[in-house]
This record gives C-alpha cells, structure tokens and sequence, in this order.
C-alpha cells in the first residue's frame, strides 16, 4: 500500500496549459523528485555500508572484502544514485541551513553528513575506505602508485583546507554550491556534464593511475574533517596484530605515504633546535592570521562576483555606464523602475559586506591552519615502530597482506578452523 501510494508524488496537480501556438514545454535538466522512502532506503545502505566497513577494516582485516564492499558502494551510490546524495557536497547544504534560517535541511543529508564523522570518531575511516564512491573510483584504477615527497605532500594537503574555506564561505552566502558544481566524478556517475567537467574527471582519473587517491588526498574538504576526528578516533586500523618485526613491507605497500617510521629522541642539540624553530612560529602565528585576514577580505568583491544578485548590480552598472556614453541597448534587467535598481543594489552592498566579513574570517582561519601545521611538523615524535597514520590512513587493507605477522595469524586461524 505504501509502496503504491508513492505513484502519487510523482503526479502533477495542475495540468500543464494548452499552448496553440505550437509551444512545447522543455524537458527538465534537474533530476525529477523522488519519492521519500528512497531517502530511508539511501540512509540504511548507508548506514549499513558504514558499519560494514568498519567490521571489515578492524576485524575481518581482509582487503578483498573492502574491495568487495568498495565496488557496491561505486555502483549504488555512485552509478545507480547519481553521486547524489553525496557526503563530499553535503558540506554545502549544512553551511546553507546555519546561515540561512528559510533553508530546510533534507533528513537525508544530516544523515550522509553525520554518520560518517560518527563511525570516523569511533572506527577510523571506513567511510573512505569503502563507502565513498569518489574514493572508490580513484582507487579502483590505481595500477602503478608513485610516491609523493612528504614536503610536497604537506603542502599539497593545504589545497583542501583552502576549498573547504571557500565552499562554506559560497555555500553561507546563498551563491552556489561550488563542491557539487565540479566534482570530477558526477560526469562519469551521470554520464552528461559540459566538457570543462569531463577534462576535469579525465584528468584526475589519468592522476590516479599512478598518483593514490589524489582528490581525497589533496582536495576533498569532507576528508579534511575526517582526517582531524580519526586523530582521536576510539579505534583505528592496525598494520600488524601484533608485534611489529619492522620488515617495511607494509612501507613498501601503502601507496598513500601513510606509514610512519619508527623515530628516536633527538639528540640534544637538536632538540633545542627544535624548540626555538617551534618558539618562532609561535610567534609568527598571529602574524600569518593577520596576513590570511587580510587577503581574504581583500579578495571580496571578486569572490562576490559568485552571486547572481551581485552580477545583475554589475551589469545594470555597466549598462548604464554605456548608456551615459551614448548607448541605447539596455538589457531587460535595465528596465525595471529606479527605485528597484535602488534595492537591487542595496542588497549587493550588503552581499559584498558578507563576504568581506566571510573572507576575512577564511583567511584568519587558513593562517592559523598554515602556521598550526608548520609548528606540528617541528614537534618531535618518538615511535618505536610502524604504524598507519592516525589522520592520513585511508583503511584500504593493502598493508595487511604484506604483513608476515598478519600472514602468520590468518594461517593459524586457517589451520583451527580446520580441526
């Protein structure tokens, strides 16, 4: 009966007119409404996937099953769904729903974008490691990994801190939803998309061929709050499930960088090195804050361009600008009274301020990631063997197989399994 009634929901209330003129109304580009239940049966795959890999990651320890899961979630989430509703874009609709009081949040979308902080903060990052079909998509076709230079890595990481600022910052002001308009992948999950998108998609796919989860790694703004919540994660994936024996096979198989080495105390002349190099940075802090501030909040009348009430000001100055000299071709736009021309500028002003105030709190915010960064990496760290990175480590299971320590656990199993 429910099943049934749904049928509804997709019925027009009114009839569309009848046009004598010949008229034929276009067919939407936007995908048609769904009916809800498709939204409870997309948040318990979802949450069902999560918990899945999760289970897969820690304990079943198996990277055949999390390419298993991998595949489905590439083939539901992104081929049969469209990318849509993705965890990735949703950043934008909850930075819409806390500046914009008139926005209804979709049930859907608080759940794609909690859940995965919530298994994250408890299991680690089993979102990326099988759920998330962008990550599937670069991970599938990973045939000859190259490794990064961690310098450079470092520096490319800071890429996703800059799109995270600026898609809250779109998304806050009502301009658009920049993480959904160019995501590399949605052409291939829709298979439509302007060319400028499929160069997009191509390219990183050609990347990921050699170079491991690019966009995860160095753009993806939801990766970003995923890396700092499995820095305190309750459990986290393990290379070995026991001792380490330090063979570096599992170096040699992470095509992410994300082993760390086993590290000793600095000797003590580096060591006072090392904290007046943290003792200066300290100090530039505030200094980098004030710098990102104030180039942020210089940036705003260009980032303000991004908001079509702002571009209609710009166009009905400039057409006015041409009129003055002499021009007659004034736009649609042009024609309304002075006193909405009035308004409509007012409310630009007002747009601009925002993202004045928007840009600036960005920047302040990228300057202290950038200098919070810089002082980490001069912090000594004492480990005394390999293990997976707590924020880099994408749960993908390669590691586990190279482990001779690992080995040997499956083959007892194997053999008590037997008798």
């Amino acid at each position: 009966m429910l099943m049934l009634s749904m049928t509804a929901w997709g019925v027009q209330r009114f009839p569309p007119p009848q046009f004598e003129s010949g008229y034929q109304i276009p067919q939407t580009t936007t995908p048609m409404p769904h009916p809800p239940i498709r939204d409870v049966i997309d948040s318990a795959v979802f949450l069902v996937a999560l918990g899945m890999a999760s289970w897969l990651t820690l304990k079943k320890r198996s990277r055949k099953w999390i390419v298993g899961l991998m595949l489905f979630s590439l083939f539901y989430f992104g081929f049969f769904r469209n990318g849509c509703v993705c965890s990735v874009g949703s950043i934008g609709n909850i930075a819409l729903a806390a500046f914009n009081s008139e926005y209804t949040l979709p049930a859907v979308v608080l759940v794609f974008f909690l859940a995965p902080l919530v298994f994250t903060l408890f299991f680690g990052r089993g979102f990326c490691a099988a759920v998330c079909p962008l990550g599937a998509m670069q991970d599938i076709v990973l045939i000859r990994p190259v490794r990064v230079p961690e310098p450079l890595e470092a520096a490319l990481r800071l890429l996703a801190y800059v799109y995270l600022a600026f898609a809250v910052l779109f998304a806050a002001t009502g301009s658009l939803f920049v993480i959904c308009r160019y995501d590399p992948f949605v052409t291939f999950f829709r298979f439509n998309g302007n060319w400028n998108l499929w160069v997009l998609g191509i390219s990183f796919l050609l990347i990921s061929l050699f170079v491991g989860r690019p966009y995860c790694r160095f753009l993806c703004p939801y990766g970003v709050i995923l890396r700092q919540l499995s820095r305190i994660s309750r459990w986290r994936v393990k290379i070995t499930p026991d001792e380490c024996i330090q063979c570096r096979l599992c170096e040699q198989a992470c095509p992410f960088g994300a082993v760390v080495k086993p590290s000793k105390p600095l000797p003590p002349a580096e060591n006072a090195r090392s904290k007046r190099t943290i003792a200066f940075l300290i100090v530039l802090l505030p200094i980098l804050a004030a710098l990102g501030g104030w180039i942020g909040s210089a940036m705003h009348p260009t980032l303000a361009r991004a908001h079509p009430t702002v571009r209609l000001a710009n166009r009905i100055d400039a057409e006015m600008a041409g009129l003055v000299q002499g021009q007659t071709d004034a736009s649609e736009a042009f024609r309304a009274s002075g006193q909405d021309v009035q308004l409509l500028r007012l409310e630009a002003v007002s747009i601009r301020y925002r993202f004045w105030v928007g840009g600036m709190m960005a920047g302040i915010a990228l300057g202290l990631i950038a200098g919070g960064k810089l002082i980490a990496s001069a912090v000594p760290v004492v480990r005394k063997e390999y293990e997976a990175h707590r924020a880099g480590c994408f749960a993908c299971g390669r590691c586990f197989a190279y482990c001779p320590v690992e080995q040997k656990r499956r083959i007892d199993q194997s053999i008590m399994n037997t008798k």
